[in-house]
């Protein structure tokens, strides 16, 4: 074993040794080396080290042809990588990283092998996104320098590394993480060895949640994505990025993640995907998943129906939720109809009401309306660029086309849902915010880091803690209650790190003393 003392992460006598020469190895190989660490690459496929050294060496020469790097920084760049024959030639590294196939016996058995060879001091870091670092760990002479280093690809653009320290893990190996990462040009995020982490933990709301408005028929695959995208402000709709990264990737990670925290209801998956799955339906990769894709990668443009031009000679709108109902009413001028005053509608008026967290019929019953004359509107979030309408079991088609028209007179794009307790981004929002006040709650992660995780880790419009403040605390929590009620579904259930705070009108963000 060699022996020497670990240098400072800014040191560039700092030596990395990068096992695994995969896409996501190069990844880090390539930060590493740029920040002024030497590098050493190695890989158990012959040539395949050599390989990412030139591949490496070349995207230098290209971000120098583009003024992106200094020449001379690009060539010292490439003298700072080795290629290593063997794992033998990573003594004297002092932090190896190991981004090989993840697979728990292989990783275990290949930090055996390295701590006969490194130094007493050198860390032993593990790329891994889904296997706990504690059970990677767990077996060797010393289990307290093995921390997780989890960068997401592709590495040099997503600027965010997760720096997990398992149960026996030294504190200060993680805080040297941390550096590190921040050294490299990434936003460093600490967090407890629990299954996703942070960035796969709290991602799970997404998919999981639309997935389970599709399986109760409230819309269709691409009026779920749309009305996501254009009201809540996601870059993908959940289908589209299942498409993205591949079910044969995805569902595997929702059932993993499901299972290790025992059936956690908040992250139950569909029958559909892995139906799909099954089916070889895996998505962009293969052409067809949720949407086909040609031959150049793009997908199926979708048409969406013609909008009604019918109108309602006039509109009532309930005043259960005034503020709800009052960005409503804007629209409803807007398209130059009457809204009616009384408490009562009149006989042929349209009826709408404003769900929270409640689907329409509900509304409807409890205000003793017309159910075939009613439809809920969307009015949490942005009806900029998507109007989302919610019918009743009873909804007249007539009304229903008066209502498009009304709500589509500017020319926005109307969706039309089935009824649904909680519409399609006040389910899907909430669940996420839920999600990550559990994260809080467990001493997974603190609060500002989730949402700085989650940002860059994910591309979500908004942390979600600081989402859940832009809602309101109360808000998102009478949504969770009011899903939970009408559901019977424990995946519902609010996070005490939500309702303490909801109640005493405390930030999301806030952290008990």
């Amino acid at each position: 074993m060699e022996t020497g003392s670990r240098p400072a992460p800014t040191s560039p006598d700092l030596i990395v040794g990068l096992i695994g020469c995969g896409i996501m190895g190069r990844g880090i190989a390539q930060i590493a080396v740029l920040s002024g660490a030497r590098v050493r690459l190695h890989d158990g496929r012959e040539g395949a080290a050599a390989a990412a050294r030139e591949e490496l060496i070349a995207t230098f020469g290209k971000l120098a042809d583009k003024g992106k790097l200094d020449a001379g920084a690009a060539k010292q760049a490439g003298e700072r990588l080795e290629v290593c024959a063997g794992i033998e030639d990573m003594a004297g590294a002092h932090v190896v990283v190991e981004a090989i196939v993840e697979n728990l016996d292989a990783k275990k058995a290949l930090f055996a092998s390295l701590e006969g060879i490194v130094a007493a001091d050198a860390i032993l870091a593990t790329n891994t996104s889904s296997l706990p670092v504690t059970a990677i760990a767990a077996g060797l002479k010393h289990p307290e320098r093995v921390a997780g280093f989890h960068f997401f690809n592709p590495v040099p653009l997503m600027k965010i590394v997760e720096a997990i320290g398992g149960f026996l893990t030294d504190p200060g190996v993680v805080d040297y993480l941390l550096a590190l990462g921040k050294h490299w040009g990434h936003t460093a995020v600490r967090a407890k060895d629990t299954p996703g982490f942070i960035v796969n933990h709290a991602g799970r709301g997404y998919g999981t949640e639309g997935l389970r408005l599709l399986a109760e028929g409230v819309a269709s695959v691409p009026t779920l994505d749309n009305i996501l995208r254009d009201t809540a402000g996601f870059r993908l709709g959940p289908c589209e990025l299942l498409d993205l990264t591949g079910l044969d990737v995805s569902h595997p990670v929702m059932e993993s993640i499901y299972h290790q925290y025992y059936e956690e209801p908040r992250f139950r998956p569909q029958v559909h995907t892995r139906q799909m799955l099954t089916a070889g339906a895996l998505g962009k990769k293969v052409g067809h998943g949720f949407y086909r894709y040609g031959a150049d990668g793009k997908k199926e443009t979708i048409a969406e129906a013609e909008q009604p031009t019918a109108k309602p000679g006039s509109v009532w709108l309930s005043q259960e939720r005034p503020e709800l109902a009052e960005r409503i009413a804007v629209l409803i001028a807007a398209a130059g109809i009457t809204q009616e005053s009384g408490d009562r509608p009149s006989e042929s008026a349209l009826c709408v009401v404003t769900p929270l967290g409640e689907d329409a019929t509900t509304c409807c019953v409890r205000e003793n309306l017309d159910a075939r004359r009613t439809v809920g509107v969307e009015a949490l979030f942005d009806a900029s660029r998507r109007r989302v309408l919610m019918t009743t079991p009873a909804t007249d088609a007539q009304y229903l086309a008066m209502a498009c028209g009304l709500f589509g007179a500017t020319g926005t794009p109307v969706s039309v849902i089935r009824d649904s307790a909680g519409l399609v981004s006040q389910r899907v929002v909430a669940h996420i915010v839920n999600i990550a006040c559990e994260i809080a709650q467990q001493g997974i992660a603190d609060p500002q880091d989730i949402d700085r995780a989650v940002t860059l880790g994910l591309g979500y419009p908004l942390g979600p803690l600081a989402w859940g403040d832009q809602l309101g605390p109360r808000t998102v929590l009478a949504i969770l209650k009011n899903l939970e009620q009408q559901t019977g579904d424990s995946r519902y259930r609010p996070s005490p790190w939500l309702q303490r705070r909801a109640l005493l009108g405390l930030s999301l963000h806030h952290k008990e003393i």
